[in-house]
């Protein structure tokens, strides 16, 4: 295996990956690297261009909503190497459902704030800023003309 060489501080690391400094240390302290973190001979940290990438990772999985000890499960298994791919990709599949039902329920909640817009934007456009609201929820695609619901709805 190559030698992996680390050259960048906390602070460039922080700064390219958009996590704080506390951060790092913390996905330090929660195992959260495949590779351990390299010091300099006075402690400070140094962190190599394989120590960035793995970050993304970490942050895009973080930011779909992987809980950190699912994530800590997948590190751990990143760092044993070869022969866990089956438990890996489980363990993607499962999180996968996850963001996909996420997503569901996101574009739903969409659905019903673009309706809510149009609502309120036909009703600007009539200058009736005091008119009733309603607080049904959006009619589904087989009812009627969006003209006509927002009409008859607001």
């Amino acid at each position: 295996m190559a030698e992996i060489t680390a050259s960048l501080s906390i602070g460039q690391v922080a700064e390219r990956t958009g996590l704080s400094v506390h951060a790092l240390r913390f996905y330090e302290r929660e195992g959260l690297f495949v590779n351990p973190v390299q010091r300099r001979a006075g402690g400070s940290r140094l962190y190599s261009e394989d120590d960035v990438d793995w970050l993304t990772i970490c942050i895009i999985l973080r930011a779909s909503g992987m809980p950190l000890p699912v994530l800590r499960r997948y590190t751990d298994l990143v760092r044993a190497g070869a022969g866990n791919e089956e438990e890996r990709l489980t363990l993607m599949r499962e999180h996968q459902e996850q963001v996909t039902s996420q997503i569901a329920r996101l574009t739903q909640s969409l659905d019903l704030i673009r309706f809510k817009v149009g609502v309120y934007e036909d009703l600007v456009d009539q200058g009736s800023g005091a008119a009733h609201e309603c607080h049904a929820p959006p009619p589904s695609a087989d009812a009627v003309s969006e003209d006509v619901q927002r009409v008859s709805l607001s």
